[in-house]
């Protein structure tokens, strides 16, 4: 659970700060980035719930690049006065990817992902 706070903090401030780091990345209104933020949060959340082992960190982080590039392309596409264009989105998810190092090489050695019960027969 701490990872999604750590998340729903760190996605919007980092679109924040990619709309006003690159110029290709526009968004039309204040709220814009903090929506997609919050679904980059989520996603990326159930993502490291899946993936995220010490073993598959740099895949994590990947994988992690690209749903958020995605999801910053696309999702921009959704909101009325607001440019992104694709290299622009590819720039905000290489911003993002960054903070997701660090987001989880804390989770890992601080042991705060939640590891998944297997059910043994």
């Amino acid at each position: 659970m701490a990872g999604l706070i750590v998340k729903l903090l760190i996605c919007p401030i980092g679109l924040y700060a990619a709309s006003w780091i690159f110029p290709n990345v526009d968004f039309g209104y204040w709220y814009q980035p903090i929506i997609l933020g919050v679904i980059l949060a989520f996603v990326g959340y159930y993502l490291e719930r899946v993936m995220l082992r010490e073993e598959t960190n740099w895949l994590s982080v990947g994988v992690d690049f690209i749903v958020s590039t995605l999801i910053v392309y696309f999702g921009a596409m959704l909101f009325t006065d607001t440019a992104v264009t694709f290299f622009g989105a590819v720039l905000a998810g290489a911003l993002l990817a960054v903070t997701e190092i660090f987001q989880h090489n804390w989770l890992l050695h601080n042991d705060r992902i939640e590891k998944e019960e297997v059910a043994r027969d």
